[in-house]
């Protein structure tokens, strides 16, 4: 008789108290809408239109090969993909080049503008990073790419590795679970709770982690998060209490309407305003927005409701920025 196979099919690990032996959740968290929702999202919500083509003016940037010392320089591909430079390393998050987000190439979001940095003129890729499963965030044609190339460390959440050997088995893997810290290349980085969840079907909800890291390096701390609800701060405040001064924050600032839909799982410009000034960052970069229309909100709604939350709150624009493909910004050092 073949033996049964496991029910979660990425990952068999303890109970803890945020896995219950079958999925993961955050505890006291918001569980992502289910199929009622959905259907009363895509045929009772208007959604704005976006152009087809919006293209970025810093398309085709070619960044540095390595940024020593206490610089630290922050590339923008597109949506949730950027490079971060900084003490000699070069880490890469969430890589999409792809022109969709989806399980297949003719149908689902399309870009509507090219990745800021070509592939051929990445640099040398030391740490890639993948902070959990969905297509906007684990693109399998471009991590197959990346890896085969540059044999990165991937780090990544409880589970997302055995997705990723499937199109990457040569890959190496540093797998991490909430509250765990490795170093690596001079960093120490550690893998933070997020309101998020994972799917890469209807039958997997959940079965894989999610993650914020923080990278701790020599010029100085980075709080990275792929996507996050907000609620009531408390992971930023906990950010702030375990890590204390952050030199960058970057932060998802898009796709975050219906807010009664999406606000469990996916910040506003507002809320991630708040996440900011919760965490004690000096600064800080705004991600997942411009690239793929995944939600409801007009295209340049992100940036709009940024600069508004950041004229609310008297604090700089210069101190949170948020990047077009192909732009870069150069985090001025904690201090200055």
């Amino acid at each position: 008789m073949a033996a049964k196979k496991p029910d979660n099919p990425y990952y068999q690990g303890p109970v803890s108290d945020h896995f219950d032996g079958m999925r993961f959740f955050v505890p006291g968290g918001e569980a992502p809408g289910n199929l009622a929702s959905l259907l009363k999202w895509q045929f009772r919500e208007k959604r704005h239109k976006w152009p087809k083509s919006y293209p970025s003016p810093f398309h085709g940037t070619v960044p540095e090969p390595r940024v020593e010392g206490s610089r630290m320089v922050v590339t923008m591909i597109g949506h949730a993909s950027l490079l971060i430079q900084t003490a000699g390393v070069n880490i890469l998050t969430d890589p999409v080049w792809s022109n969709r987000v989806s399980p297949v190439q003719f149908a689902g979001p399309k870009r509507v503008n090219p990745p800021g940095v070509k592939l051929e003129d990445l640099p040398q890729i030391d740490i890639l990073v993948v902070t959990h499963n969905h297509y906007d965030h684990m693109d399998s044609a471009s991590l197959r790419t990346i890896i085969k190339a540059h044999d990165p460390l991937v780090v990544t959440p409880l589970g997302n590795d055995t997705i990723m050997r499937k199109f990457a088995p040569k890959a190496r893997f540093a797998v991490m679970d909430w509250g765990d810290a490795l170093e690596t290349h001079g960093l120490r980085i550690h893998a933070e709770m997020s309101y998020h969840w994972s799917a890469r079907g209807t039958g997997d909800r959940r079965m894989a982690l999610w993650a914020a890291f923080v990278f701790d390096t020599p010029a100085g701390k980075i709080y990275h998060i792929g996507d996050t609800g907000f609620h009531d701060g408390s992971h930023y405040r906990a950010i702030a209490e375990k890590h204390g001064k952050i030199r960058l924050a970057i932060l998802p600032i898009g796709a975050y309407e219906p807010r009664w839909f999406m606000k469990g799982q996916h910040q506003n410009p507002q809320e991630a305003v708040g996440g900011f000034k919760l965490c004690g960052a000096e600064y800080a970069v705004g991600h997942h927005w411009g690239t793929f229309q995944l939600t409801n909100e007009a295209i340049h709604h992100p940036v709009d409701h940024l600069c508004e939350a950041l004229m609310e709150a008297a604090i700089e624009p210069a101190r949170f920025r948020a990047l077009r493909p192909g732009e870069t910004a150069e985090i001025p050092s904690v201090g200055k």
